[in-house]
């Protein structure tokens, strides 16, 4: 039932996730891979080079380099960035926490901020996400409304409805909007295009402030709208920017409306995947049905049917209705029979029905003579009787 449905589509949607995964890792590994071989080459050449130069153990030279690992997690750079923990840098990090992004690049370093950050995340991510939830319920209910406003539009140019007439308030107006849902592949490309142009004006900003390419401009955009968050690109680091409020200002705008516009495209893809799965289980459900239904009809071959040679007949999933003869198929299908096809296919009921309507007429077992054994229900009363000696003549004289 619904259950067993539920389970099918619970598994057939980890083995496809499972199988996206592997693929992933196959094509990243072959891409990166080679890359980061060169790089622990080069690496590797120039600390053995710095070691000869200024005469340093390797040893020791790895300790201090592994001691400047653990100051770069609590937030210690080479070059000059702005505080990590001031009130701005908190802002930035509580933003990162509760949008789900997490970049990593700050973090709590003592017990009592990492107690307090459990909690916080608790309720600010689920807060968040009701959040995005609600922009997406409003977003689809902006374009119904839209729709709406452009057919009555069409219907007044035509002269169908009056130009004066006033809209419904309150319930009304929602309840107006019911039939008016657009379709999901709709909603996905109008997000699409919405994320593509935050995007690209999100870059346009990012480039020549933070000093990236404009292709590093806009994966940075898609791993922070997407809360990604691989930390290895960070807007707004640095301690001074030129009109440093506003940079901030329209960053935060940028990941906000980008956080919104890609999360809320994601549910609508996950739509559209339920209903490939949905899609894929029918069809495999209809295919089982198929060899199910042409094994049943196997086995009722061995059923009283007509002398005459059977014909082969696809049986159609839609109905649960299994031919068991191909009299049977030809009456469902509207075709004309045979009564002697109808005879033949009902020999064993209307010989029992000969039988009884024979000793009710006569008021005891009539003794069934050799014509009688040998054709089943031959000398009864009747019409049925009349017609079945008329075949069985029609037999000898052939």
């Amino acid at each position: 039932g619904r259950l067993n449905a539920d389970n099918a589509r619970f598994l057939l949607l980890a083995v496809l996730i499972v199988l996206y995964m592997l693929c992933g890792a196959a094509v990243f590994s072959a891409i990166e891979l080679p890359t980061e071989r060169e790089a622990k080459e080069r690496w590797e050449e120039r600390l053995e080079n710095f070691t000869r130069r200024h005469n340093l153990s390797r040893t020791e030279l790895r300790l201090f380099l592994r001691e400047y690992e653990e100051a770069s997690v609590a937030g210690i750079r080479v070059d000059d960035i702005r505080p990590r923990w001031d009130f701005t840098g908190a802002f930035y990090f509580v933003g990162t926490v509760v949008s789900t992004i997490g970049f990593g690049m700050t973090t709590p370093a003592t017990v009592g901020g990492k107690i307090f950050l459990i909690f916080y995340g608790l309720i600010g991510c689920a807060g968040t996400i009701l959040f995005f939830n609600l922009f997406l319920e409003r977003l689809i209910t902006v374009i119904a409304f839209v729709m709406k406003s452009c057919h009555e539009r069409q219907l007044r140019r035509k002269g169908v409805l009056p130009h004066n007439g006033r809209r419904g308030s309150g319930t009304s107006e929602v309840d107006s909007l019911a039939g008016w849902k657009p379709s999901v592949y709709y909603v996905m490309l109008i997000l699409c295009v919405a994320s593509l142009i935050i995007s690209c004006c999100a870059s346009a900003m990012y480039t020549p402030i933070e000093g990236w390419s404009y292709f590093d401009s806009l994966y940075f955009c898609f791993v922070a709208f997407s809360t990604i968050g691989f930390g290895d690109l960070v807007s707004s680091q640095n301690i001074k920017y030129e009109s440093q409020g506003l940079y901030r200002f329209g960053n935060f705008v940028f990941i906000l409306m980008g956080v919104c516009c890609i999360y809320s495209l994601f549910n609508v893809i996950s739509i559209i995947i339920k209903q490939s799965i949905n899609w894929i289980l029918k069809k495999l459900d209809c295919k089982c049905c198929h060899r199910c239904q042409r094994k049943l009809l196997r086995s009722r071959r061995n059923v009283v049917m007509p002398g005459n040679v059977r014909s082969r007949r696809n049986i159609s999933i839609e109905t649960d209705i299994v031919n068991e003869s191909d009299t049977d198929g030809r009456r469902l299908s509207g075709e004309m029979i045979s009564m002697k096809d109808f005879l033949a296919s009902n020999k064993v009921s209307l010989a029992i029905m000969q039988k009884q309507l024979s000793e009710t007429a006569n008021g005891y077992p009539r003794q069934m003579t050799s014509n009688s054994k040998q054709n089943g229900f031959s000398g009864g009363i009747g019409a049925l009787a009349i017609m079945n000696n008329r075949l069985i003549e029609t037999s000898v004289d052939r």
